[in-house]
């Protein structure tokens, strides 16, 4: 059983960092790839997003990039003192090197700083957070940098209406004493092809036939782009993200209705009802960031935490957040901020804030 009980850390703080561009499904354009089987409000009455952030400029590290700026500033940390990046994408700069070495010369952090890339989607931020909290929880890193983002409208085709684009960071901090963080894991890799792009990596390298358009689902698309079996993912969801709560409940002793707050994976407003339902949790309690960013996968969480709850914590609150999807992979956490923990406001990026690190 992957049950993670990781003490002596605390989150910091959050941001998160979007483009300015906002794209309308309700007035779709000429590049998005809308299936003809729904009128524009039939599609976000169905999936919940009216709205997404979109560049094809800035990239997953340049809205990191541009939230870690904010958030170390409100956390008044000194960049010489962050030991650690750990970035968490889909879709990184390069594929190689890692993403996370770019960042930290581009922050101007130490040479002795802890850097790696991830590879995960939805369950992103659990799975990035469970892996640096357990590193800064030995004291041997004690500050470091969890940056979690996508940005899929800059792969060539026509743009997906369920996806925005997001970078988000998470500020850990070892603070011995501290009750952590506590976590329930996990994966079945049966499921691979339930959302996949098929070609790019080393078993099915580019080739021209790769940006051939075919239909799926109901939508054009070609093997550089994600495609996804919507009913396989729907039903993986509405059924494992709740049992996995309560059995992240069960093992660690405590009541998940006594949450003040259900953050979930922004996927798709029906299943998170179907969630939430299952759970018989109170829905004025579970915010939602989908309407206006959409799914911006691993990093819909933190997206969620700083545009929907920055202005209603007040001391210390008991969070339930749970990621599911790609992999098929799942986590759901369980922790309780403290009132010093800093939500940074959101930050609005425009597309000539991009990157100069190009080859």
């Amino acid at each position: 059983m992957a049950f993670l009980d990781i003490k002596n850390v605390r989150i910091a703080g959050i941001a998160a960092g979007v483009p300015k561009n906002i794209a309308s499904n309700l007035h779709p354009g000429p590049e998005d790839n809308v299936s003809s089987d729904y009128a524009p409000e039939d599609f976000v009455a169905t999936t919940g997003v009216e709205e997404r952030r979109i560049s094809t400029t800035l990239c997953a590290s340049d809205l990191c990039y541009g939230a870690a700026e904010k958030l170390i500033a409100d956390l008044g940390w000194d960049k010489q003192e962050i030991e650690g990046i750990l970035f968490v994408s889909q879709t990184p700069d390069y594929i190689l090197p890692a993403t996370a070495c770019i960042l930290q010369d581009r922050l101007g952090l130490s040479k002795e700083c802890y850097a790696t890339d991830m590879s995960i989607g939805c369950s992103g931020w659990l799975y990035g957070l469970s892996s640096l909290a357990a590193l800064v929880s030995t004291g041997g890193i004690k500050k470091a940098l969890l940056m979690v983002g996508d940005a899929k409208a800059r792969v060539k085709g026509k743009r997906n209406p369920l996806f925005g684009s997001s970078g988000t960071v998470t500020a850990l901090e070892y603070a011995e004493g501290a009750k952590g963080l506590q976590f329930h894991m996990g994966t079945d890799g049966s499921g691979f092809d339930a959302i996949i792009t098929p070609d790019g990596g080393a078993r099915n390298q580019i080739t021209p036939e790769s940006f051939n358009e075919y239909e799926f689902e109901g939508k054009m698309i070609h093997r550089l782009q994600s495609r996804m079996k919507g009913m396989d993912v729907f039903s993986f969801g509405i059924t494992t993200a709740p049992k996995s709560i309560k059995k992240l409940a069960e093992h660690f002793g405590f009541d998940y209705q006594d949450a003040d707050y259900l953050v979930l994976h922004q996927a798709n407003m029906k299943m998170n009802d179907f969630i939430v339902k299952k759970l018989k949790f109170d829905t004025s309690k579970v915010p939602t960031s989908l309407r206006y960013f959409a799914n911006t996968n691993g990093a819909s969480i933190p997206v969620t935490i700083v545009t929907q709850l920055k202005d209603k914590l007040n001391g210390t609150a008991k969070f339930l957040c749970c990621g599911f999807g790609v992999g098929l992979s799942w986590g759901s956490l369980y922790f309780e901020s403290d009132p010093e923990m800093i939500i940074s406001e959101l930050v609005e990026m425009d597309d000539s804030e991009t990157s100069t690190y190009v080859v």
